[in-house]
């Protein structure tokens, strides 16, 4: 495994879930499941704006905006997840990467290692198949970053 630190938000997530029990886990999972955000109005019904991650088992659409600025320092990264409501485990996995990385700026974001996912105890609690679904979200969102700082 990788030991690049993770950002301070998504290590404490990282924390909470290693410190639960499998049936808590999915108890965290299904509160970040809740808690992702609608996406914005300019976006609404516009899923083919969006990147669909064919690995997640659930239609899982997102999408990143990168705000100006001189550098990936100064350029914040903001979030968008599109998935639907009887998928819990996939919406989990999209809540806990807007409440770890939405607001974070490029480099941080570009940052954050590839086996990140894996650090929060969940293959435990959940199949390989939804830890490659979460691995694949991760993995859109720092290559639409890349695209979107380049140049």
């Amino acid at each position: 495994m990788n030991d690049t630190a993770l950002p301070a938000q998504l290590e404490e997530i990282a924390e909470d879930f290693r410190a639960a029990s499998s049936q808590m886990k999915l108890q965290l999972l299904l509160e970040f499941s809740d808690e992702l955000p609608p996406l914005p109005e300019r976006y609404a019904g516009r899923l083919d704006e969006l990147e669909r991650v064919d690995e997640c088992q659930s239609p899982l659409f997102l999408t990143v905006e990168v705000e100006d600025g001189a550098s990936l320092d100064q350029r914040s990264v903001n979030l968008f997840f599109d998935a639907p409501a009887e998928a819990p485990t996939t919406r989990g996995f999209a809540g806990i990467l807007h409440e770890g990385l939405d607001g974070l700026s490029a480099a941080e974001v570009l940052a954050v290692p590839d086996d990140a996912p894996m650090r929060f105890g969940l293959a435990e609690a959940v199949s390989p198949l939804r830890m490659r679904g979460m691995v694949a979200m991760l993995a859109r969102i720092k290559r639409q970053v890349r695209a979107k700082t380049a140049g």
